[in-house]
């Protein structure tokens, strides 16, 4: 079977005691045969190998770290959420707020402990808020990195936790959260006594000839309008587009600009690529079929 290798960082790529190449964000495909198991490896500098037997019981039940994502010609394995191999704990900052002790340690990823009257809660974070700072938004603890932001509740639920900028913080939180897409969509959000206020949606970019599908089903996953993509006979079922794709959590890309690759959840880490094609007239999109 056709097998595409991807990392979330750059890895040295290993099957069956051999090197296979780098991984990385670029497709590293091969044909193989994996009724006999393949002893695989990805193994990143600076963080913890992760190794599998890509037999037929993994292309079922992967392991943690380890996403896979059924396509029409194969399956695309995605490796991420490597640990660092420094297992020393080092304190980065403690801090008191609001009656809570907040207390940022470093072990192989970031941790948080939060104590206060409700109990102690340790809540494992994203690498990036190695670097964050604390501070109150109403009765929410809020931690503000670079480019990312959490939110959590005082007992310690994460209620919040994306990349973004906060443009706002206090009483009520204004954030800006990115969708990485090709239209180059944000939200920017409202939020208030731990209830969601607002959320407005805005683009940088407009679709090229080569993304507009792609656009399409990008916004229509978003909420975004999508009206402007459709050609008058589909303008009326543009509130049922949703319905008639399903629940897909992201778009993929293909060499075909009138083909798109929607993903769709199977279970927790496996996912199934359906495709879509649509055909246009006068420019916008007048059809679009399952293939």
């Amino acid at each position: 079977m056709q097998v595409i290798f991807l990392a979330e960082k750059q890895c040295a790529l290993m099957v069956n005691g051999a090197y296979f190449g780098m991984a990385d964000g670029f497709e590293k495909r091969a044909e193989l045969d994996v009724k006999d198991g393949l002893f695989c490896e990805f193994l990143p500098s600076g963080y913890e190998p992760v190794r599998f037997r890509l037999d037929e019981e993994f292309l079922l039940s992967p392991p943690p770290h380890i996403d896979l994502y059924y396509t029409k010609s194969g399956v695309a394995i995605y490796c991420h959420g490597f640990v660092r191999c420094d297992p020393v704990l080092r304190v980065l900052w403690q801090e008191r707020l609001g009656g809570s002790l907040l207390t940022l340690c470093m072990q192989g990823r970031p941790q948080l402990d939060l104590q206060n009257e409700t109990g102690v809660r340790l809540i494992p974070l994203p690498e990036e808020f190695e670097e964050c700072k604390p501070s109150l938004s109403g009765d929410e603890i809020l931690l503000e990195g670079e480019n990312c932001f959490a939110v959590l509740s005082r007992g310690g639920e994460l209620l919040l936790c994306s990349e973004g900028k906060v443009l706002q913080k206090g009483e009520t939180l204004v954030a800006e959260v990115p969708f990485f897409d090709s239209m180059g969509h944000t939200a920017v959000i409202e939020r208030r006594g731990g209830k969601l206020l607002s959320c407005k949606i805005r683009s940088r970019f407009a679709p090229t000839e080569r993304t507009f599908a792609l656009a399409l089903f990008e916004s229509v996953l978003i909420g975004a309008d999508v009206t402007p993509f459709l050609a008058e006979n589909l303008r009326e079922k543009a509130g049922s587009l949703k319905s008639f794709l399903g629940k897909y959590v992201s778009v993929a890309l293909t060499d075909d600009p009138t083909l798109t690759g929607l993903v769709y959840e199977r279970k927790p880490h496996v996912f199934d690529v359906r495709y879509f094609r649509v055909t246009l007239e006068g420019g916008k999109i007048a059809n679009i079929k399952e293939e």
